[in-house]
């Protein structure tokens, strides 16, 4: 999950069924991915904002695997899943723990979930909890890194990071047909 330290970093904005996302990558592997602000502006403000791990941010038109990337999120937010772990990562900007929880959560399938002790366990790290969503919340790729797949125990959507919250969350649980996730109860 490493791309060339030190290259430049160059993002895109695209439109999807949920509305303008943004992703950003270095090399062939991306470093960020945004779900959509309130408005295009701020989606690009978001994708864009410099960092001490990458500097400056230019928009580039995306080719290779960075294009491939986008036209399967695109099918993905339309409802013709794709579990997206083909897309290469650069995550060596990120703290291991964090890294590990990311791992495991990459690895839940689209349709399905665990818990935030699940993904603990998992990781190594029995009784973590707590640590694991510090960290989903802050997931700097999510959808790729599938942080919307992991619940709180009683199975609740309590708290997403991204713009939009829990709503957000629902919502690419339900693009995903997760089981429980917006499906008519009897009370």
């Amino acid at each position: 999950m490493k791309a060339a330290a030190g290259s430049p970093v160059t993002a895109a904005l695209f439109d999807t069924a949920i509305g303008a996302c943004a992703i950003a990558w270095r090399a062939d592997a991306v470093v960020r991915f945004q779900l959509p602000e309130a408005s295009r502006q701020a989606t690009r403000a978001r994708i864009t904002r410099d960092s001490p791990e990458f500097g400056s941010v230019q928009e580039a038109e995306p080719g290779g695997v960075i294009a491939d990337a986008i036209a399967a999120i695109r099918a993905h937010l339309d409802g013709e899943l794709d579990d997206l772990r083909w897309i290469p990562l650069d995550t060596s900007t990120i703290p291991q723990f964090h890294r590990s929880v990311y791992e495991v959560t990459r690895d839940i399938d689209p349709g399905h979930t665990l818990s935030y002790g699940e993904v603990a366990e998992r990781v190594g790290a029995v009784g973590a909890a707590q640590a694991v969503g510090q960290a989903l919340g802050r997931n700097p790729i999510p959808l790729i890194i599938p942080c919307h797949r992991v619940l709180a125990s009683d199975h609740g959507l309590h708290g997403f990071s991204a713009p939009g919250g829990i709503d957000t969350k629902q919502r690419l649980l339900q693009i995903e047909r997760t089981p429980g996730i917006g499906e008519p109860t009897l009370f």
